[in-house]
């Protein structure tokens, strides 16, 4: 069987020329920085017999920088526009209607999130027949369901794409402004803030989507908005009363994330900026095949990394509640200890989450045909949606990289498009290649 160094060389030879690497290293980026973030700034205390949510930033900070890190969020929603206006743009090309591309697009998300909440509801009611807490699966619950707003306001966003490409990053940035001010600067009501859950994060979307209609092609075009993003969010920190986190804190009267503030999306337009001027860098580091290939891994299997890397955390915690409280996992978050025990907990978090991962990505990824079925109209290599259905139709059968195990693939390809769910690669006769059936861009 092929080497490591063997599968990455091959599926660096599949990948096309004209793929934009530097997405799909910006995107594991994000969710490398979403999962690691979650892991170090939630904690679960036991006492008197049930668990409570907590956060060390909430007793040492010192370890705000973490948030600056970890919250990625912008970087997300900033692919997301570059991949959905390119997504839209080519299926307007073949003549897609936007009710069949955008149908596409949402059955892919919101299939791994019903398994995640059909799991769950199974644990839960398992877990109160048995006589559970129910304080502390409310908690359990609550950190695993808290990350799906982001899959809803991607998922509207998504829908508004045509709009999200005529827009202007500045008019929802002028929002986010213009609430910020009636709330904070004239002492008005709460509630106008949830205006920013859609409006703040339109900004990087819509930069995204400026991006891909060819702004910003140089990378120093970048500096400017990162030079721009820091030094706003600084004084609205320093000078205007904004909290130093760019994640909630329990107990804080202003969050940056819940609703977003002009803070959060200032923050978020500096690591546009920054993503810009790393991109050349980044396609660079992309042609090196092992690094390459772990970029590729991590984005085949994204969304379900993103949906159950909680669950791995509250796995471990409810699984050693029975040995009793263990420091870094039952502890209060109060002290370098926490932290250094918490470090030791990740290495078992990341192995639970790779079991996990191994069970339900079969959920994120598209049906394929057994060998020998006979191919049916709607049907070619994968089961399709959206914006690749009706070109595929016209398409022959061709090769697919299949799990679990390596094989050798006749001559082929498997056509590619600038949606961010399908990718080409092209392999010769007797090319070994890695277990993979598509990756994102």
């Amino acid at each position: 069987m092929p080497g490591p160094r063997a599968l990455a060389r091959a599926l660096d030879a599949a990948t096309p020329p004209d793929r934009d690497r530097s997405l799909d290293a910006l995107r594991a980026v994000a969710i490398l920085g979403v999962v690691l973030g979650h892991w170090l700034v939630t904690a679960l205390v036991a006492g008197d017999g049930t668990l409570r949510g907590a956060s060390p930033l909430q007793h040492m900070p010192w370890l705000t920088p973490l948030s600056w890190m970890f919250q990625t969020l912008a970087l997300f929603f900033f692919v997301g526009g570059v991949c959905g206006a390119r997504s839209h743009a080519s299926a307007r090309a073949r003549g897609i209607a936007y009710r069949a591309w955008l149908g596409g697009r949402l059955r892919r998300l919101g299939r791994p999130v019903l398994v995640v909440l059909a799991v769950w509801a199974a644990v839960c009611g398992t877990a109160l027949a048995c006589g559970a807490d129910p304080g502390a699966l409310r908690t359990l619950v609550g950190l695993v369901v808290s990350p799906l707003w982001f899959l809803l306001v991607f998922a509207a966003l998504t829908a508004a794409t045509p709009l999200a490409v005529r827009t202007h990053p500045l008019v929802p940035l002028a929002v986010v402004a213009a609430v910020d001010a009636v709330r904070f600067g004239l002492g008005g009501p709460s509630w106008p803030g949830w205006i920013n859950v859609a409006a703040g994060w339109l900004v990087p979307y819509a930069l995204g989507a400026a991006c891909a209609r060819g702004r910003f092609a140089r990378g120093r075009s970048g500096l400017p908005l990162f030079a721009g993003g820091v030094a706003a969010t600084v004084a609205l920190v320093l000078f205007c009363g904004y909290p130093a986190s760019m994640v909630g804190v329990p107990g804080a009267a202003v969050s940056n994330l819940n609703p977003p503030t002009l803070a959060a999306v200032t923050f978020g337009l500096a690591q546009c900026g920054l993503a810009l001027m790393l991109r050349a860098p980044l396609r660079r580091a992309m042609r090196r095949p092992l690094l390459w290939a772990a970029v590729a891994l991590a984005n085949l299997s994204a969304m379900t990394v993103f949906l159950w890397h909680q669950t791995a955390m509250t796995a471990v915690t409810a699984a050693a509640l029975a040995a009793g409280p263990l420091p870094g996992l039952h502890t209060a978050p109060d002290g370098p200890g926490w932290v250094a025990a918490r470090l030791l907990w990740l290495p078992l978090f990341a192995a639970v989450l790779l079991v996990l991962r191994r069970l339900f990505v079969r959920f994120e990824r598209p049906r394929t045909r057994p060998p020998g079925q006979p191919a049916r109209k709607a049907r070619t290599w994968r089961e399709t949606a959206g914006s690749e259905r009706k070109s595929l139709w016209r398409r022959p059968s061709v090769p697919v990289l299949t799990a679990p195990a390596s094989r050798v693939l006749p001559t082929g390809s498997i056509c590619s498009s600038d949606d961010d769910h399908h990718v080409a690669y092209r392999t010769g006769p007797g090319v070994s290649v890695p277990s993979l059936r598509r990756v994102r861009t």
